[in-house]
């Protein structure tokens, strides 16, 4: 039986995690899955665990993909039951996808990995980012967060409350929004759909003086006095270099910082580097490699070069492997980060 308890015995710093202790994690979790779980149940006997786990990360991670583990999307979208391991005792909870781009999937957390998840913000946040520094009990964090209900409510409320801080939360119905984003103009979709949004967040900033809001890029109209906002928090596929320096211009004294968002994971932080929005996922827990298709074999592409995106979710209450509608580059380790990352993703281009 895989456990929390010990898993959080072994995380230390969400920042030190060698290839040798992802590639033992992330045995002991398929062997877990392989035993209790519906769905993966149903390969043993037929994958040879063993013969898989055998050599480095990277052919590891193609190993799985070529022994056609990974989940097909409608599947995984009808049948989430199937994916709870049986006589979990953990404190799970069930969570929407945001719906923003297609019909809503539903998935599951435990509230321990959501604790383990806020650990590798905070971590990264203050390493890179240096928020300890500028957070305390003399200036505290007062922020104002959109979104939707959910893992993402809970995810950023931990967040600013591990910094002592403040929270505002707005929450705002995301099914089919970005949708309407492409086809209305800014202005209309606040009067309509996001009315409430904007009337609150509005309410807000005349009695407080916010200096952190997390939020999409279009909401950060609302904001009336830029000069006052310390720290913004982007997500969404619509980040791009050249967005975040058209907001740091106006944004001068902010710290802007991109996260990669997703209903099973949560958020992996992101950074401004050498011309390229790069993510690190929260290893062990999530393995993301761009991949190929060479000649009927997935292979992992080389630094620099685009693939579709090869995600594995691998914890105690869940396992997916699956290959995601978007591409992007392959990033490699960066400090403080000592695995590779991703770089500019883009959903719906076909490159595999």
């Amino acid at each position: 039986m895989l456990r929390y308890k010990d898993i959080i015995e072994e995380y230390g710093n969400p920042l030190n995690i060698s290839e040798r202790e992802t590639v033992e994690y992330l045995q002991r979790v398929f062997e877990h899955h392989f035993d209790s779980t519906p769905y993966w149940r149903k390969m043993k006997g037929k994958i040879d665990l063993n013969e898989i786990f055998e050599g480095t990360l990277n052919e590891i991670f193609e190993k799985i993909f070529n022994a056609k583990l990974a989940v097909d999307e409608d599947y995984l979208r009808n049948n989430w039951l199937d994916f709870v391991p049986e006589n979990y005792n953990g404190r799970i909870r069930f969570y929407q996808s945001s719906g923003t781009t297609r019909e809503r999937a539903i998935g599951h957390w435990s509230y321990e990995y959501l604790k383990l998840l806020v650990k590798y913000l905070r971590v990264s946040f203050d390493e890179i980012y240096g928020l300890d520094k500028k957070y305390n009990e003399d200036h505290k964090m007062r922020a104002i967060v959109h979104g939707p209900y959910g893992w993402y409510q809970e995810e950023i409320s931990e967040l600013v409350w591990s910094y002592g801080g403040l929270l505002y939360f707005i929450g705002v119905e995301t099914d089919g929004i970005k949708q309407e984003l492409k086809e209305k103009r800014l202005e209309e979709v606040l009067e309509g759909r996001l009315g409430p949004l904007a009337r609150y967040t509005k309410r807000i900033f005349e009695k407080d003086r916010i200096n952190t809001i997390r939020t999409g890029p279009q909401m950060l109209a609302l904001v009336p006095e830029t000069e006052n906002i310390e720290t913004i928090i982007l997500s969404g596929l619509g980040i791009t270099v050249n967005s975040l320096k058209e907001i740091q211009k106006t944004f001068t004294n902010s710290t802007i910082i991109p996260l990669y968002g997703y209903y099973a994971f949560g958020d992996i932080i992101g950074m401004l580097k050498n011309n390229e929005v790069v993510y690190y996922p929260n290893y062990p827990f999530t393995i993301i490699f761009p991949l190929v298709q060479e000649e009927g074999q997935y292979k992992i592409v080389k630094y620099g070069e685009r693939g579709k995106m090869g995600l594995i979710i691998a914890r105690p209450e869940l396992l997916i492997v699956k290959i995601e509608d978007e591409n992007m580059s392959r990033v490699p380790p960066m400090p403080p980060f000592e695995w590779d990352g991703f770089g500019n993703p883009r959903r719906g281009k076909k490159v595999v």
